[in-house]
């Protein structure tokens, strides 16, 4: 098996997709969000393409305006456990919240996961932008946490999930039928937890799977974000837009994990992408017209809203300046509004324009798969990334992808032939975490 560094590729599986008319061209499949038998076909076709692991992203908080997609979709863990039975080698991957949720529940239904899919489970943390998900679950708007307090809230439950995960020692179950022994008592630990916001005390009633405990993920871009990926994550959804954004933030993330004692390399960041692959150019620029085409105005404002905790961007002049906003938007998606209002004034965009750019924007991967190959390429050996998660800008991006580019990067000894390991962490190059009740304590 070759030592050489390689790319990791993910499938972030989105039905009718992020656009937020894509629904409507020819080619899409319009119950795509729903049809099971689509989301087998992509995860069987990602992992003939010996991706790492197909990805389901999630919200909890929907209204009229929201984007297609978002209205009747999949809720992940149980979407995950289904296509863990028509898969065997590829990684999957679900969206759940720490602020709308418990973490001895989520502990349970991830370790499930781990266990029913022989150690390919992972769990993207997300700790719900959006004030309105508070509604959905007893609270009103007002009680949303804070966005430093939802990162406080995400850290003492990764503290719970992880020790819940260790509540087994590996040869805990002896199952010896003769002498009547199912369990070793003194291999089960109860965790105890009293902190801030949670009182556990365990045990957890499901043991270790092969990989030790599901793969951590995170997409957090505003500084506290990127802190607490830093502390906590093993992979990183992140959305930089060029290779100098993308090194950045690499080098920053990586840096901060070093000076919290962890290994670097024991991060994977991987920028999400949506390329669109074209035989020639004009091609490739004629698909992205396409998709751009289907948009109109007003669903490119309810589409920016969404961001701005749904604020209704119709009362201004479309072909005026960007309003000022404030501090709107800075408690739910903090990193992505920061960049939109400072994108709007760097370069004195118009309502419209900036509502376009947001709702369809042109996609940094573009071009023949050679080319496409090619960024990649730049990409991953310049140091701003690790790998890639790729999304479906177009409704057969995915196929086109793993047909046409994932060859080329395979010719140049970038990307696997085959799986080396059957586990996610097998997959990513990343350790099992040794159980905190048997780690040997170096002195």
């Amino acid at each position: 098996m070759s030592s050489k560094r390689k790319i990791k590729l993910g499938a972030i599986l989105h039905g009718v997709g992020g656009n937020i008319s894509g629904w409507r061209h020819p080619d899409a499949i319009t119950d795509a969000s729903v049809n099971f038998e689509l989301y087998k076909h992509w995860t069987r076709k990602a992992e003939e393409g010996k991706f790492d692991f197909v990805f389901i992203a999630d919200g909890l908080y929907i209204t009229e305006k929201s984007i297609p997609h978002f209205l009747n979709r999949f809720e992940p863990i149980t979407i995950l456990s289904a296509l863990a039975g028509v898969s065997s080698k590829i990684g999957l991957v679900g969206t759940l919240s720490t602020s709308y949720s418990v973490p001895f529940t989520v502990s349970r239904q991830f370790g499930s996961l781990d266990m029913i899919s022989g150690g390919r489970a992972g769990w993207n943390v997300v700790t719900s932008p959006l004030e309105g998900s508070a509604l959905n679950f007893g609270k009103t708007e007002q009680q949303h946490p804070s966005h430093p307090e939802r990162y406080k809230i995400a850290d003492e439950y990764l503290n719970v999930a992880t020790g819940l995960w260790d509540s087994w020692e590996d040869d805990a179950f002896i199952r010896d039928k003769e002498s009547g022994v199912f369990f070793d008592p003194a291999k089960m630990h109860t965790l105890g937890h009293k902190g801030d916001y949670f009182s556990v005390k365990g045990p957890l009633n499901i043991a270790r799977s092969k990989q030790g405990q599901p793969v951590i993920f995170q997409a957090g871009a505003s500084e506290a974000g990127k802190s607490f990926a830093a502390k906590w994550a093993n992979a990183i959804f992140t959305g930089q837009e060029t290779i100098e954004d993308a090194k950045q933030y690499y080098d920053d993330v990586k840096g901060r994990a070093a000076k919290l004692g962890r290994r670097p390399e024991d991060i994977v960041i991987m920028p999400g992408i949506g390329p669109i692959i074209g035989r020639t150019q004009e091609e490739a620029e004629r698909k992205y017209e396409e998709m751009a085409n289907l948009v109109s105005i007003d669903k490119a404002l309810d589409f920016l809203g969404r961001f701005y905790e749904h604020h209704d961007f119709s009362q201004y002049p479309l072909d005026e300046p960007f309003p000022e906003l404030g501090e709107l938007g800075r408690n739910s998606f903090q990193s992505a509004t920061d960049r939109m209002k400072e994108l709007a004034k760097a370069e004195n965009l118009t309502l419209r324009q900036v509502a376009l750019r947001v709702a369809t924007p042109k996609p940094t991967f573009l071009g023949t798969p050679e080319s496409v190959a090619d960024k990649l390429q730049a990409w991953f050996e310049s140091g701003a990334a690790d790998g890639f998660i790729v999304g479906a800008a177009t409704p057969r991006g995915l196929e086109e992808f793993i047909d046409e580019v994932v060859p080329i990067l395979q010719r140049r000894g970038l990307f696997r032939d085959e799986y080396e390991a059957d586990t996610l962490r097998g997959h990513l190059g990343l350790p099992i975490p040794q159980n905190r009740y048997t780690r040997q304590v170096v002195v």
